[in-house]
């Protein structure tokens, strides 16, 4: 089994005016960071707003996305707390042969390891075929995996757990395991975590970072000296004072005003901060322009 790795962004949901998915622009988007550097992306992760986005138009980007010259780049999150609806979302996947996911457990309810295990248990007991990358991410689903429960989930399906995205930070320097893809949610945890055998990263800003993310990643593995890693770094940095993605659509929507729209409970940045993000990249020579550059 090949190792998933390299430099993927969990990429953007485009909407239309009326808030509605433009599953057209959304592909683009993601096609666009691959382009410029992204080895892939991580559609409907929670930068694109996947909880908030309705289960047709997901399935509708999927039947569209299926026809991609870059299908087989794309890790397909789902977003979704119901156990059924996830199964029921990733046979729809499977039908169009994606086989790659990025799964976080259940927002909301409060639970632990063994709940946790039952719940990745259900999943691969209906959909055996597939390809699961764990999602870390304490701040959204309250819970964090610790190293024995991916210990645990890994010996029992070492076929189907093949990975994790960890945003909360409390894995990717400690968890050892042989052909297992690790990934730190943060260009600031990129080039360390590389250094201590990680696979890449997948992260929001990414959007914006690609080419940046992807030279760091070249660099290291030809053993060339780094030169871009502190703006790299500081890029990240800027964006991480906000909500990122807040920031991420008031960044783009200066040249393209689909991005201001998104839907509630989200929002732009207020103009105060927005003019403040922007002076920030501009001290960093990084503007729109920049963002997209190969």
């Amino acid at each position: 089994m090949t190792k998933i790795s390299g430099i993927f962004a969990a990429t953007m949901s485009v909407l239309n005016s009326d808030l509605s998915l433009n599953v057209e622009k959304t592909i683009d988007h993601a096609e666009k960071l691959i382009d410029n550097g992204c080895h892939g992306t991580a559609i409907f992760g929670s930068t694109g707003q996947s909880q908030l986005i309705s289960i047709s138009e997901k399935i509708d980007l999927l039947n569209k996305l299926s026809k991609s010259k870059y299908k087989d780049k794309h890790l397909i999150g789902t977003g979704l707390n119901s156990l059924s609806e996830t199964i029921n979302f990733m046979k729809i996947a499977k039908s169009l042969n994606f086989d790659k996911f990025l799964i976080m457990p259940p927002a909301y309810y409060k639970y632990g390891d063994n709940e946790v295990i039952e719940f990745y248990s259900r999943i691969i007991k209906s959909i055996q075929d597939c390809k699961i990358i764990l999602y870390n991410f304490e701040k959204l689903s309250g819970y964090r995996f610790s190293i024995d429960c991916i210990n645990k989930l890994v010996n029992k399906f070492p076929n189907q757990i093949v990975g994790v995205k960890d945003s909360s930070y409390n894995l990717f320097e400690n968890l050892k395991i042989k052909n297992f893809s690790i990934f730190p949610g943060s260009e600031l945890k990129l080039l360390k975590g590389l250094e201590l055998g990680c696979s890449g990263i997948i992260t929001a800003t990414c959007n914006v970072t690609a080419a940046m993310s992807r030279k760091v990643y070249d660099d290291f593995h030809s053993g060339k000296k780094q030169s871009i890693n502190k703006k790299l770094c500081d890029v990240r940095g800027a964006f991480d004072k906000y909500n990122l993605i807040s920031g991420l659509h008031s960044f783009f929507s200066l040249e393209d005003e689909n991005y201001k729209n998104i839907l509630p409970p989200l929002s732009l940045l207020n103009k105060n901060d927005e003019k403040e993000l922007i002076e920030n990249l501009k001290k960093l020579n990084f503007t729109n322009n920049s963002s997209m550059a190969a």
